[in-house]
């Protein structure tokens, strides 16, 4: 079987081959080739190798990974794969592993950390799924929530509910034919997620005999999971910010070599066993792997005062729902689509897809455990038995798209799966700004993924509206705010100074005493300590914690007055000056170019996100932008912040990010006659 590769002008890679296998393997040696660092950082990562080249900031990592046995989970979950499917996994292997000589030898970071690079197993991919999505649920949140249930007591334990700063959300829309200029649906949105250089998403063509996709892939795993059209019909997908991980409180002790748990039938045996991490520059650590019938120990052991377990669905089912993948590629209708999802696993998702019959589709996907409330809440104890998995939420929540239908994280359809939510202010503006158009098409896309007004800033403007007795800078100043238009943009002086006082705000309601408790956040890995940390969680959560009663009459007021009168005696930049870009490298670039400054703020259509307090720089936002249309393939249009190839100096490396920075989105280009044939075989 052959396979053929196509360029379009942006590098983007096109595969034509004979056969499905042939493809897939087209799809794993090109990836590698132009990405060969990221898969092999990846690969490390979610065998939990990467300190060995990285050093000791990747050890807390590494230790997760080896104590939640992610990897042997990966090999559990392929060995139940239908051979179909792990013949089409296996095939991306293969090309995976004959590519990487060459993507290794273009890419210098391999010589710069002295890393050859490995050989994928069969596994691989799904372990590289696993690694990518397993802090995506609300795991980390339950250890926030009994810091503050055991700190400030339980009434206050959802005090700071809110999108947190460490998830993954995104924004999607559907808008049915009667919507849309030329009378077919249109399917567009973005994935906001921490920016990664190279990045998260890779745009490709996969086309054979049997199908023809264009779509967002994620490198080092098979086909088109998140993002896709095949000409007949297309999808899309949000994080469902679903609850399905639940962590357990355990009892463990030392029987000789031997440990013990102690579950709802008494004291049983739990699996343990040592293993080493290399640490580059430093002494190896060993690790006590630790696992109960509940799921591996994440924090603590049997010597420490708290030992934790984590519980997941791949973990209990051996499965990820990797053949809802080739599935999706054979796809030609929403319902081929439905069908091919009803076998998702991880992460749930909420998914929209659209086709050129009219069909459209609005459902979340994945694998939910029924079990008690107090789950889905917090740390529950291994020992009771109330606690236990009962089955399998369903059906899946699903609704009908009346006109047009928005995902962007908020609580409604997943609500009945969920805790936390993101607020409202995204989902409410997209529909705003889709209700106020008409006729729309892909093009038109780009002003709402681009809008930057900031609904969120309302409560904080009205308490600034509030204050009396201000100095006459800060009265300048609040008077400034009270006639802004709230609108982000870079080039605002005025959303510089919302920002800023946002910022003095946060940091002098996490200084208050009030919260004290919570400055000193638990002694759990390090990997955790994102969520833990006292500040994110106030800027997240500003007037739940103004309004909640906990601070004394009279202290929010001062604590804004004295924001306000902090910032009425500095200059105010604009906004992008503050608000930059500050992707993470695994090996930072040494001549990585300055990236300009950002519009949009975390509750703008355009989320762009910083940690109000602690940064003003970009960590997450939009990792690709794309509008599938389905009156016709080539009208859709995408968009990634950086480039196809993850090379330093290639000329497609960066060749993205002035469109990105610009809201524009780049042309999808399927005419195999405008495209460019690679004769290098590599």
């Amino acid at each position: 079987m052959t396979a053929r590769v196509f360029r379009d002008a942006w590098g983007v890679p096109h595969l034509r081959a004979d056969g499905e296998l042939a493809l897939a393997a087209a799809q794993g040696r090109v990836t590698a080739y132009d990405r060969a660092w990221q898969l092999e950082v990846e690969r490390h990562r979610a065998q939990g190798t990467s300190a060995a080249f990285l050093g000791v900031d990747e050890l807390g990592w590494d230790r997760f990974v080896r104590c939640a046995r992610l990897a042997n989970t990966a090999r559990r979950c392929h060995a139940a794969l239908d051979p179909a499917t792990a013949e089409w996994v296996g095939a991306y292997v293969e090309g995976v592993n004959a590519g990487l000589p060459a993507g290794a030898a273009r890419s210098p970071q391999f010589a710069a950390v002295g890393l050859r690079p490995g050989r994928w197993e069969p596994w691989t991919p799904l372990a590289v799924w696993l690694s990518h999505h397993v802090l995506f649920a609300n795991m980390p949140t339950k250890l926030w929530r009994e810091h503050v249930a055991r700190r400030l007591g339980e009434r206050w334990m959802t005090l700071f509910a809110a999108d947190a700063p460490a998830t993954a959300g995104s924004n999607g829309w559907l808008l049915a034919g009667d919507r849309t200029a030329a009378g077919a649906a249109l399917l567009a949105g973005d994935p906001h997620r921490f920016i990664e250089d190279p990045g998260v998403y890779q745009q490709i063509r996969l086309a054979c005999p049997e199908y023809d996709v264009v779509g967002l892939a994620v490198p080092g795993v098979p086909g088109i999971a998140h993002f896709g059209h095949t000409g007949a019909v297309a999808w899309a997908i949000t994080n469902a910010m679903a609850d399905y991980q639940d962590l357990y409180a355990e009892r463990l002790r030392r029987r000789g070599t031997a440990v013990e748990a102690y579950g709802p039938d008494g004291w049983e045996p739990a699996a343990t066993h040592t293993e080493t991490v290399e640490v580059a520059g430093g002494n190896p650590i060993e690790v006590e792997v630790i696992e109960t019938a509940r799921g591996p120990v994440v924090i603590g052991g049997p010597d420490d005062a708290t030992a934790i377990s984590l519980r997941h669905p791949p973990r209990v089912l051996a499965e990820l729902g990797f053949a809802t993948l080739p599935a999706l590629l054979r796809a030609r209708t929403v319902a081929d689509v439905d069908a091919a999802v009803d076998r998702w696993v991880e992460p749930v998702n909420v998914l929209q897809a659209a086709d050129t019959s009219g069909g459209l589709l609005h459902r979340v996907a994945g694998a939910v455990p029924v079990r008690h409330p107090a789950n889905r809440h917090r740390v529950v104890p291994a020992w009771s038995a109330e606690h236990a998995w009962q089955g399998w939420y369903a059906p899946m929540p699903r609704a009908e798209v009346n006109g047009r239908a928005v995902m962007a994280n908020a609580r409604e359809l997943a609500a009945p799966l969920g805790v936390e939510f993101a607020p409202p202010y995204r989902a409410d503006r997209i529909r705003e700004l889709l209700d106020a158009g008409g006729d729309w098409t892909a093009e038109a896309m780009a002003t709402v993924h681009t809008d930057a007004h900031l609904a969120s800033a309302g409560p904080l403007i009205a308490r600034l509206a509030r204050l009396t007795g201000l100095g006459p800078g800060a009265t300048a100043l609040r008077d400034r705010l009270l006639g802004w238009d709230r609108r982000m943009a870079a080039d605002s002086r005025d959303a510089a100074a919302y920002a800023l006082v946002r910022a003095a705000l946060v940091r002098r309601l996490a200084a208050h005493e009030a919260l004290a408790p919570l400055a000193d956040p638990p002694a759990y890995p390090q990997v955790f300590q994102p969520w833990l940390a006292l500040t994110p969680r106030v800027a997240h959560a500003i007037e739940a914690v103004l309004g909640s009663g906990l601070l004394p009459d009279g202290v929010p007021e001062a604590l804004v007055r004295a924001a306000v009168e902090e910032v009425a005696e500095r200059d105010l930049p604009r906004w992008g000056e503050l608000h930059r870009l500050t992707p993470w490298r695994a090996l930072p670039e040494v001549d990585a170019e300055a990236v300009p400054g950002l519009a949009g703020d975390h509750h703008c259509v355009l989320s762009t996100s910083s940690v109000p307090g602690v940064t003003h720089d970009c960590l997450r936002g939009p990792a690709a932008r794309y509008v599938w249309d389905l009156g016709d393939r080539d009208r859709s249009r995408w968009v990634v912040p950086f480039g196809a190839c993850g090379v330093p100096g290639d000329a497609h490396h960066h060749d993205q990010t002035p469109a990105w920075l610009a809201g524009d989105l780049l042309p999808v280009t399927t005419d195999w006659a405008r495209l460019t044939e690679e004769r290098d075989d590599h």
